[in-house]
Parts: structure tokens; C-alpha cells; sequence
């Protein structure tokens, strides 16, 4: 191809159509300058630094929605189970031997003073005789203080016939499927029996219990008869 004068040329790779020499198709760019030349070295470098700028300021914006799109989308972390009312925890437990039994009442204990969480803890315990004087008679030993704060329980008796209890230990749950069933609740902990002697000693036999929930619609167990 002959070129024109005034006429610029373009080498251009060419993949389609006709193709010259080595596959390479001469364009010719007519009445046409190159923006180069029209615009100039420092014009081209403007327009490049603009560009440059505009794409960087697109990007922190954008990185910065990102960001406080994954702060607000931030899954709300999931509700632990509803906590167990304390007033949950009253009822009838069993206590030493068949036929005994510890009955438990949790109310607010009236002290502005103390936690919030904590309650007082009243009831008695239901048990069998084991003195000369008493073997086989049921006694009735009253809870003179007893205290609930959280799941932690503690609680003494008043003394009946030289015998006196003292608890420490907590609330847990028990195989009882649901709210009412046999075992629901056990208190496990330790259970200090002190009893006074003849000559007014204080003996003291500590022990492990765990004692469970009796059905809710469940009366005081049968007492054993000789």
C-alpha cells in the first residue's frame, strides 16, 4: 500500500479480515493527529493523575461502607436460655432417709440493703428420731436462716433435741424432663449434722447429699410405722 503524504500509519495487530505482511494490518489514520499531539505531554499527565485520584478516593469509600456494612450486619449475638426464677427452686426435696423430706420456700428477703439477686430461704426439715429419747418420733426443725443468691444455697435449723443441721451447696438440674417432674431440681452440697452430748460436747458428722424435687403435685411422703 502506498502511503499518501500527510498520511500518518498505525501498525495494529490484526485477527480478523484481511491481513498484511506477518499478519499485521496497516491502518491509516487520515486528516487525523495523535492525541498526543494534540493534547500535549503535560495535559495527558493531568488527565492520568485526575484519574489516579478519582479511583482512589471510589476505593476508601468504598472500603469504608464495607466496614460499616459489616458492623451493622454483625449478627446479634444469640439470647442465653431465660434464667430459672428463684421462686422456682420452692417446693419438697428429699432428705436423709424414706419418708423424710426438707421443704424449701425462696422469697425476696425484705433487706433493701443486700444484693438484689439474693433471697432468703425458709422451711423445716421433716425427719425421723434418732436419740433414746426420740428414736422413731417425727420432728419438725424449723429453718432459723437460710439465704439463696444466684444457684449458691446455705441454710441452718433450729436445734431439736440436741441436734441441729447446717447446708452449704447449690441448686442444679436434676433427670426430671420437665418443670414438676420427680428430680427436676437437686440441691447437692454439704450437710453438717451437730448434735450435743450429755455433757454438752458438740459432735460434728459432715456428709455429701444430694437431695431431689418431688413431683409437684406430690403430697409429704408416707411416714414409716413400726
Amino acid at each position: 500500500m502506498t502511503q499518501a503524504p500527510g498520511e500518518k500509519v498505525g501498525i495494529l495487530p490484526h485477527y480478523s479480515g484481511e491481513q498484511g505482511d506477518s499478519g499485521i494490518r496497516k491502518i491509516i489514520f487520515r486528516d487525523l493527529m495523535p492525541l498526543w499531539d494534540r493534547c500535549g505531554m503535560q495535559t495527558i499527565s493531568k488527565l492520568c493523575f485526575v484519574v489516579l485520584l478519582l479511583s482512589a478516593i471510589g476505593f476508601s469509600q468504598s472500603s469504608a461502607q464495607t466496614s460499616a456494612s459489616g458492623e451493622t450486619q454483625t449478627p446479634a449475638p444469640v439470647n442465653s436460655p431465660e434464667q430459672t426464677s428463684p421462686a422456682s427452686y420452692s417446693g419438697m426435696y428429699t432428705f436423709l432417709q424414706e419418708g423424710e423430706f426438707l421443704q424449701l420456700t425462696i422469697e425476696d428477703s425484705g433487706d433493701t440493703n443486700q444484693k438484689q439477686n439474693k433471697k432468703s430461704v425458709t422451711g423445716f426439715v421433716s425427719r425421723y428420731g434418732d436419740t433414746e429419747s426420740d428414736r422413731g418420733a417425727f420432728l419438725d426443725q424449723f429453718i432459723k436462716q437460710g439465704a439463696l443468691e444466684g444457684t449458691a444455697v446455705s441454710f441452718s435449723t433450729e436445734t431439736v433435741h440436741g441436734t441441729w443441721y447446717e447446708f452449704k451447696g447449690t441448686f442444679d438440674r436434676g433427670a426430671g424432663k420437665k418443670a414438676g417432674d420427680e428430680g427436676y431440681y437437686v440441691i447437692k452440697g454439704a450437710l453438717s449434722e451437730n448434735a450435743n452430748d450429755s455433757n454438752k460436747k458438740v459432735s460434728t458428722k459432715s456428709r455429701q447429699v444430694a437431695f431431689k424435687s418431688f413431683p409437684q403435685d406430690a403430697g409429704a411422703p408416707q411416714r414409716k410405722t413400726d
